[in-house]
């Protein structure tokens, strides 16, 4: 493929060295993928009917998604389009890719129950979230970064998200005297799985000093993911890379150091030809598409 040699090396041999032919070949075609516009209803703020009202009074085409009810897939206009209209000044909707949709849908977080999004930035999995549970659980949203987190609170507010508390830390600092019934860890990650070849600036900055960095990172996250957890509850660890150095390998290193286990993952309205094989069974990972971001999913729980 004519393309291969705009990605980085590193990122070759890594793909080369974990899948198959078929595989490989699967994820460079959903490098070379344009991809679609997608968003989720605001459910705090309208619902489905309404949104989907005003999109077709707008002569703006949509297909529902099967296994999110809250989601559409946008088919004969750009984002900047959608971007004009009140529905999205008014936070009725929240633009956001369909694999970032997936870790709070897979999470089913409860109401009454304390809540915690590690890495919250810009915000969309955090107002999911409240809108899943109706704005009836404590959620703790962390932010590290002054201006991230500002984009975070802007979009909390937009949303109508009043269940959220935000705090601005770096996550591995948190105290361990902290007790949640629900995390998600969305962890910082290469982004292996959202490179588009049109898009230069999604692979330009690649390397394996990157994912060497970031895997330190992850592990230091998810260590302390699992100490806040509180016995017997769960949580969600995702990334948007499809590299096991950042998802399996991870995963298998915190695992045997603790108390914790593989919840496996079903989502029967999610068509096959969407994932990529892991190498924990009950574990996730989408393929790079033009519909799908590549994204890793695992449900982790703190056994009593």
């Amino acid at each position: 493929m004519e393309q291969e040699n705009k990605i980085p090396s590193f990122l070759l041999e890594e793909l080369h060295k974990q899948y198959d032919e078929k595989n490989y070949n699967k994820i460079i075609m959903g490098y070379q993928s344009k991809r679609v516009v997608s968003l989720r209803v605001n459910t705090l703020k309208s619902n489905l009917e309404e949104v989907c009202n005003i999109l077709s009074e707008n002569k703006i085409e949509y297909e529902k998604v099967l296994w999110n009810n809250t989601a559409l897939i946008i088919k004969n206009v750009a984002e900047y389009e959608i971007k004009k209209l009140k529905l999205y000044e008014d936070g009725y909707i929240y633009l956001q890719s369909l694999s970032s949709m997936l870790p709070p849908v897979i999470m089913q977080p409860k109401e009454n129950t304390d809540i915690l999004d590690m890495t919250a930035a810009p915000g969309g999995k955090t107002t999911q979230i409240a809108a899943i549970t109706n704005n009836r659980a404590n959620i703790t949203a962390c932010e590290k970064d002054a201006i991230r987190i500002e984009k975070l609170k802007y979009n909390i507010l937009k949303q109508g998200a009043t269940s959220v508390s935000v705090l601005q830390t770096d996550s591995r600092k948190l105290s361990d005297y902290f007790a949640f019934d629900q995390i998600l860890l969305d962890a910082p990650c290469s982004g292996s799985g959202t490179i588009r070849l049109s898009e230069p600036q999604s692979y330009q900055s690649f390397s394996e000093k990157l994912v060497q960095n970031l895997v330190q990172t992850q592990l230091i996250l998810l260590r302390k993911a699992l100490r806040i957890l509180k016995p017997g509850k769960e949580m969600i660890y995702s990334t948007c890379s499809i590299l096991s150095k950042e998802n399996e390998e991870i995963i298998n290193k915190v695992l045997n150091e603790t108390n914790a286990k593989i919840i496996p993952i079903t989502i029967k309205e999610l068509d096959e030809s969407n994932t990529l094989p892991t190498k924990i069974p009950g574990t996730l990972c989408i393929a790079p598409s033009s519909i799908y971001d590549g994204f890793f999913i695992a449900k982790i729980q703190k056994q009593k």
